[in-house]
């Protein structure tokens, strides 16, 4: 399962946030002007998925164990639902 999800690149054309999804976790891409960051995470040590929605778009904060949060701008609010879904489904399982 090789599932990518986009932040919308209206707000931030340049430099949209990414969500991968592989074999045994999660690649949070989150870019910025200056500096990028990339935090792979085991399905395992995830320990919820919140999703504020806007007007038009919606964050999405992952709170993995042990570690900080992770905070994804812009996305479409049913990107950002089928985040959450997909994430809290491998969870489960």
């Amino acid at each position: 399962m090789n599932e990518r999800f986009k932040a919308s690149s209206l707000k931030n054309p340049m430099f949209p946030d990414e969500v991968i999804f592989g074999e045994k976790g999660v690649t949070f891409k989150v870019r910025k002007m200056f500096s990028s960051t990339d935090n792979f995470v085991f399905y395992n040590d995830i320990s919820g998925v919140e999703i504020e929605n806007g007007v038009l778009f919606a964050t999405i904060r992952v709170i993995p164990r042990m570690r900080p949060e992770i905070i994804m701008n812009n996305f479409n609010k049913g990107d950002a639902k089928r985040v959450k879904e997909l994430i809290l489904e491998h969870v489960r399982n």
